[in-house]
């Protein structure tokens, strides 16, 4: 057992905003520094809301996957592949159905919610209701000891570790019972105030241009008490600055919050120098990401090297598990 290995999956459903990056792209990078990671595309996890149309699923992954790699996602460090690549998550995954109770999936904090939140979808499939399961064989097939959540993600990871103790008393210590590892998860903005959301229609997404995004912080929410030029604002209220402080220097935060709360800025000026920041701030992403782009095949080779070695691991925790329940 590896008491240093991590395990995290994204779902491949569309492009990447700035939300993703700062709610789980800036912790992976920070824990491949020092821990042994497993990182994968939840092509599966993606059928449990999108089975209906499939049909942009591989993109996506292949999207995200360049995502990561412009971000710094290395292969060197850490395994990328995808989920549907290795068999042994969906055999897991039958196993711990049998020993699971319903009751458990059913008081999924997120079950109902997401029915509500996805009305227009039909979403009433044993697949939905068995995500949890799904997600606690991807974590214990690695024998992983950490999982990198956020405080709202802990309830989900508490009924892996229900499965897991459940699994453990039937059938002998197999699984290592996997803790949160706390991570900081930021709510990001996005351009009308909402959480930042490709449903909602108010993304910054990693892929675009850097016209595109000047274009997106220009259009962005600010202060709406401030309703005339001369009237003075509070940055604290302003959705535009609230984004984009993270990619302003200090000197420029203040300049900015003295300019705007003395009405000697307006908006449109304080949204050209925001945009001007962010578009700076990811130019090394943007030049990373065409350089990969210009390389057709290196997602498939990374996936492909990352999914050998996962089922390499895998296969071995199954033998576990098999000698466990002696089927």
């Amino acid at each position: 057992m590896n008491d240093r290995r991590i395990v995290s999956g994204m779902r491949p459903t569309g492009k990447l905003h700035l939300g993703h990056f700062h709610g789980v792209l800036s912790n992976w990078l920070e824990l491949q520094k020092s821990y042994d990671c497993f990182f994968f595309a939840a092509d599966w996890h993606s059928l449990t809301t999108e089975y209906a149309d499939t049909s942009g699923i591989r993109e996506s992954i292949r999207d995200m996957v360049l995502d990561w790699l412009a971000f710094g996602i290395d292969p060197e460090k850490s395994t990328i592949f995808c989920q549907s690549a290795v068999h042994q998550h969906a055999e897991l995954n039958l196993i711990l159905s049998m020993v699971t109770p319903v009751s458990w999936l059913e008081r999924n904090p997120t079950y109902k919610e997401m029915q509500e939140n996805l009305a227009a979808k039909d979403l009433s499939t044993f697949g939905f209701l068995g995500y949890p399961v799904l997600m606690a064989a991807d974590i214990i097939l690695y024998r992983a000891t950490r999982v990198p959540v956020g405080h709202d993600q802990l309830p989900h990871l508490e009924i892996t570790r229900e499965i897991t103790r459940r699994f453990n008393y039937l059938y002998g210590e197999v699984f290592p019972e996997p803790v949160a590892l706390l991570t900081e998860s930021p709510k990001v903005l996005g351009l009308d105030g909402r959480k930042m959301s490709k449903s909602y229609g108010n993304a910054i997404f990693l892929s675009e241009t850097a016209e595109e995004t000047q274009k997106k912080v220009m259009s962005m929410v600010t202060d709406t008490q401030r309703v005339r030029r001369t009237d003075s604002g509070d940055p604290d209220n302003c959705v535009a600055y609230s984004l984009n402080q993270q990619y302003l220097s200090g000197a420029q935060k203040e300049e900015i919050g003295f300019a705007c709360r003395s009405a000697s800025i307006g908006c449109v000026d304080c949204k050209k120098m925001q945009a001007k920041a962010l578009v700076e701030a990811m130019a090394p992403f943007r030049s990373k990401r065409d350089e990969l782009t210009s390389s057709p095949a290196i997602v498939a080779e990374i996936l492909a090297h990352g999914a050998s070695k996962a089922a390499r691991s895998a296969a071995e925790t199954m033998t576990l598990v098999r000698e466990a329940i002696k089927v």
